[in-house]
């Protein structure tokens, strides 16, 4: 399976903090909220990934990310001329998906959870059985917010309605899907909406008229974070200080991920944290050791 990173947008809700800077390389706390996304990717043992972003930005994360060899994997870029919804991402990278499954992520999401690695190697496993797309609910306040799914006792999918008036559950859809390839040609069947977007809910409609579509769900314990605007922005920040600075663990700790899921050897995360030997992040990276007891979580 590959891994498409979508990092675009205006991020029109953040103005001015945004009108010179990409979103997802703002802070939350301290990290650029898209360490949380490219940990998320990593935690399923995703290692080929394509970074979709707005042209005047590539650079910005080239210099960030460089190559991802430093984290063990391998980041490609693409830029996305101009925001034109989330299912444009498989077309913009039709050659890099090729024959391959996908995971697609979105760049302001953030997924924290101690069996969150488990959670989506099972959703792996399930594109491995045959499942044509896998999609992943939390429960939320105001569903009428978000993307909804509809599901029965078996977890069977029955609906989707895209921001509801009235929602038929309390349970939004959030930004980590998975596909077979053939999500490909469904992106370019599906048709422009009345906001000018390829919507990824007509994408997986598709997906649920063919029987085809499956469901994931995070429950307790598992926090689900849309950093898209300036209050959940700050939220996150909150929740990733405080959980850091009550564990001493660090969440999405790429090098710290890269490390223990054998991504990168001990010699290269050293010297990973000589390179950032200066800051917290770096002193961090000084402590693990093979005896350290990594949860698994972002």
């Amino acid at each position: 399976m590959k891994g498409i990173l979508l990092a675009g947008g205006t991020g029109s809700r953040l103005y001015p903090i945004t009108k010179g800077l990409s979103k997802q390389l703002l802070p939350v706390y301290n990290k650029p909220l898209i360490y949380y996304s490219l940990s998320t990717l990593m935690l399923a043992e995703i290692r080929d990934i394509l970074l979709i972003t707005n042209s005047e930005f590539v650079e910005s994360y080239k210099n960030l990310l460089g190559d991802g060899s430093r984290f063990g994997i391998t980041i490609t870029y693409k830029p996305q001329k101009s925001p034109r919804g989330i299912a444009e991402a498989f077309v913009i990278g039709e050659e890099f998906i090729g024959d391959d499954s996908v995971c697609l992520v979105l760049g302001d999401n953030i997924f924290y959870g101690h069996d969150l690695p488990q959670m989506l190697a099972d959703g792996r496993q399930k594109i491995a059985d045959g499942a044509g797309a896998v999609i992943f609910a939390h429960k939320v306040s105001k569903p009428c917010e978000y993307g909804v799914v509809e599901f029965d006792k078996k977890k069977k999918i029955i609906s989707l309605e895209e921001k509801p008036k009235n929602p038929k559950s309390d349970y939004a859809v959030v930004g980590l899907y998975m596909y077979d390839s053939s999500v490909v040609a469904a992106a370019k069947e599906i048709e422009f909406s009345d906001r000018g977007e390829l919507e990824i809910t007509d994408v997986n409609r598709l997906y649920l008229n063919e029987k085809r579509l499956n469901l994931q769900i995070f429950g307790r314990g598992y926090a689900w974070l849309d950093a898209g605007n300036c209050d959940d922005l700050f939220r996150a920040s909150v929740f990733v200080h405080a959980v850091e600075k009550r564990q001493g663990f660090k969440i999405a700790c790429l090098e710290e991920i890269a490390f223990y899921m054998g991504f990168i050897t001990e010699e290269q995360l050293r010297q990973n944290y000589h390179d950032l030997s200066n800051s917290e992040y770096g002193e961090y990276l000084a402590r693990l050791s093979d005896n350290e007891i990594y949860v698994g979580t972002t």
